[in-house]
C-alpha cells in the first residue's frame, strides 16, 4: 500500500503550482508535488552560449523542473482570454478575465514587475497600418517578468509551497491507476504506489506525448488539435522597435494568398537571445525557442513565424508529425538550423562564410547555417515567405536578406483531452490543466487553468456550496501572508 494524499499534483509548472497554491492556502488537504526535473537552483543547460552541440539530457533542464518551461521563458503574461489558450471555451469569457486577473495580481505579488504594455494609443495606429499590410494585428495587454525575475519568481513560488505541501523533484509519473472509474492515485517511475483521492495532472508541453499515451491506454477521448510549424526569426531590434515599444509582443495574423493558411507571430522577444529546447521521448529532439531578459539587452528581437496545420482523418498523429519534421533539422544540422533569408531566397545554403558576412550577429551560437528548405514542408516555407513580406511593409528590414531564420519551431499542442468544465477528465476525480492537455498555450492561462481545477477540489472537498469565486485584494489573494 503506497503514501496517501488528498491530492497529488504532476508537474511544478505554472498549472501544477497554482492549483497547489490554491489549494494550500484555503484548506488543511495534503498535497504531493511531483516533478521529474530538477529544482529550480539547479537547471542549467550545459552547453548554453558554448558553441557546442545538445547533448540530449533527459529530461532537459530548460523545459523540465520546478517552474516548468515557464521558468526559462521570458515571462510574458498575456492578459487576455483571447489569446494563450482555449481556456474560455470551458468556463466562459468573464470567469476566464477574472481568474487571469486573480493569477496575475498573484505574479506580482511574488516579484513581476508592474509594468503593464499594450495600452498605449499608438495602437489604433499601428493596427491600421498593419491592415493595410493585409495583417490582423491583436492588441493585447502584456505583463514582462523577464528571464531572470521569472525564476526569482518560481523561487518565491516555490518557498511559499515548501511550508504547505509535500515536494519531491526527479520522480516521473509513469502511470495513473483507476478503480471502477474513480481515479485511484498512480505509479512512479520508481515503481511505488502514490494514492490520493484527486489527480492533478499538469505535465505541460513536455509531458503532452505521455498524457496522450496515458489517456489511449485508459480509454479517454482525444481531440486533435492544430500543429503549430515554424521557424524563429532574428533581425536587428530597432527594426521593431516603434511596435515592441509600445505593444512589446506584437500579435499578428495573416491568412496566405497561396493556401489561405493562417500564419501567425509568437513569443515575440525584444532584444532576447535564440534558445533550444529538448523535447523528450524515446527519440528526443531539438526545436527552438526565444527569452527576452528584464535587465540584459542584445542588440537583436527574435520572433516564432508559426503555420497552423490542421490534419484531417485517418491521420491521428499530429505530435509526431511535428517531431519528425524537427528531427530533420537535427539530422541535416546536428539540432538547430539556421539560414539567412537572403540566402533561402536565392536556393543558397547558409555557410559560415555567409553567415559572416552578414549584419545580424547570430544569438544561438549552437545553431548550424544550412538550408530549412531541405527540412520544411514547401506550403509552409511559402507561407512563412509571404508573411515575411507582409511584416516588412509594416516594419521596413523584417524581409532583409540578412534577417536570420532558426528551424524548426513546434508547439506541441495535440492533445486535447475532452473535458468537463471543470477540467475534469472522464475518470472521476481526474483532472488535466495545462498546456499538455491542450487547454492553454501560455503562462497566465496555465496558471488560471490551475486555478479552476483547485477550487473544484476544494468544493468537492467542502461537501457544500459552489465554486468560491476569487476574491483579490490589492495585496493579492485573501488568506496569504
Amino acid at each position: 500500500m503506497g503514501h496517501k494524499y488528498d491530492v497529488v499534483v504532476v508537474g511544478a509548472g505554472p498549472a501544477g503550482i497554482f492549483a497547489a497554491l490554491e489549494i494550500t492556502t484555503h484548506s488543511n488537504l495534503s498535497v504531493l508535488i511531483l516533478e521529474k526535473g530538477k529544482d529550480i537552483e539547479e537547471r542549467a543547460c550545459p552547453i548554453k552560449n558554448r558553441g557546442l552541440a545538445c547533448t540530449y539530457c533527459s529530461p532537459c533542464d530548460l523545459t523540465s523542473g520546478w517552474g516548468g518551461a515557464g521558468a526559462f521563458s521570458d515571462g510574458k503574461l498575456t492578459l487576455s482570454p483571447d489569446v494563450g489558450g482555449h481556456l474560455k471555451d470551458y468556463i466562459g469569457e468573464q470567469l476566464t478575465e477574472e481568474l487571469i486577473r486573480y493569477a496575475d495580481d498573484t505574479y506580482v505579488r511574488f516579484g513581476a514587475s508592474s509594468k503593464v504594455y499594450g495600452a498605449s494609443d499608438d495602437i489604433e495606429h499601428i493596427k491600421s497600418r498593419a491592415s493595410r499590410a493585409e495583417l490582423r494585428l491583436i492588441p493585447v495587454p502584456i505583463r514582462h517578468i523577464g528571464t531572470e525575475h521569472c525564476q526569482e519568481v518560481s523561487k518565491g513560488l516555490r518557498d511559499f509551497l515548501l511550508t504547505r505541501a509535500t515536494v519531491r523533484l526527479g520522480t516521473a509519473a509513469s502511470r495513473v491507476l483507476v478503480e471502477e472509474g474513480r481515479v485511484k492515485g498512480l505509479q512512479t517511475s520508481l515503481g511505488e504506489e502514490v494514492l490520493c483521492d484527486y489527480l492533478v495532472i499538469a505535465p505541460g508541453r513536455e509531458g503532452a506525448d505521455w498524457l496522450a499515451r496515458e489517456a489511449g491506454r485508459l480509454g479517454l477521448r482525444l481531440e486533435q488539435n492544430a500543429v503549430d510549424l515554424g521557424v524563429r526569426v532574428e533581425l536587428p531590434a530597432v527594426v521593431l522597435e516603434e511596435l515592441t515599444q509600445v505593444l512589446y509582443e506584437s500579435k499578428l495574423e495573416y491568412f496566405s494568398k497561396s493556401f489561405d493558411d493562417r500564419v501567425r507571430t509568437f513569443c515575440m522577444c525584444p532584444y532576447g537571445e535564440v534558445t533550444q529546447e529538448v523535447t523528450a521521448g524515446e527519440d528526443p529532439v531539438i526545436s527552438v525557442n526565444g527569452h527576452s531578459y528584464a535587465d540584459r539587452k542584445t542588440d537583436n528581437t527574435n520572433f516564432a513565424l508559426l503555420v497552423s496545420t490542421t490534419f484531417t482523418e485517418p491521420f491521428k498523429e499530429p505530435i509526431a508529425y511535428g517531431r519528425y519534421i524537427a528531427r530533420l533539422a537535427n539530422l541535416l544540422g546536428g539540432g538547430v538550423l539556421v539560414q539567412r533569408l537572403g540566402d533561402l531566397l536565392q536556393g543558397h545554403r547558409s555557410t559560415p562564410a555567409r553567415m559572416a558576412r552578414g549584419v545580424v550577429e547570430p544569438t544561438l551560437k549552437e545553431a548550424t547555417p544550412g538550408d530549412l528548405s531541405f527540412v520544411l514542408p514547401y506550403r509552409h516555407l511559402k507561407n512563412i515567405i509571404e508573411m515575411l513580406t507582409a511584416l516588412d511593409r509594416l516594419a521596413p528590414g523584417v524581409a532583409s536578406r540578412h534577417t536570420l531564420l532558426y528551424g524548426v519551431e513546434v508547439k506541441f499542442y495535440s492533445s486535447r483531452l475532452e473535458l468537463t468544465p471543470h477540467l475534469e477528465t472522464g475518470i472521476a476525480n481526474m483532472f488535466t490543466p495545462g498546456d499538455g492537455a491542450g487547454v492553454t498555450r501560455g503562462l497566465i492561462q496555465s496558471s488560471a487553468s490551475g486555478i479552476v481545477v483547485a477550487q473544484e477540489i476544494l468544493r468537492r472537498a467542502d461537501g457544500n456550496g459552489p465554486v468560491r469565486s476569487p476574491e483579490r485584494t490589492a495585496a493579492g489573494p485573501v488568506g496569504w501572508g
